[in-house]
């Protein structure tokens, strides 16, 4: 689904990779996506993890002025969040299947042109 040239987007909300696998070129993807996100002055909204692909697209963000949201669900927040950071805010929220039913039933209706905004795979 491509956006229309018109709308102005504030926020951005990525999921990634809790780790970086074997592969660089993901590594590379996601500092040059956190790159992209702070050059388009969009906020980023991701999975809070302080680990893997999510904090190199969240860090490449932050570093060059991006606001960065971390939402962590409570259960995950031991395995790792952004706790001991005071650069970047975060929400804990109760988080449990729903979460993934959430996510679901957005790309759903986006299928269904119940809404309009973007989801990109």
């Amino acid at each position: 689904m491509a956006a229309t040239p018109n709308r102005q987007f504030k926020n951005i909300c990525v999921l990634s990779g809790f780790t970086y696998g074997k592969h660089k070129e993901f590594v590379d993807a996601a500092i040059d996506l956190g790159r992209s996100i702070a050059e388009r002055k969009l906020h980023l909204v991701y999975g809070g993890g302080n680990r893997g692909l999510s904090k190199l697209v969240s860090e490449a963000a932050f570093i060059r002025g991006s606001q960065v949201l971390g939402i962590i669900p409570r259960g995950l927040k031991p395995l790792g969040s952004l706790s001991a950071s005071s650069t970047k805010e975060e929400l804990v929220v109760s988080g449990d299947l729903a979460t993934l039913e959430a996510l679901i039933a957005l790309a759903s209706w986006a299928h269904l042109h119940i809404h309009q905004k973007p989801i990109i795979c």
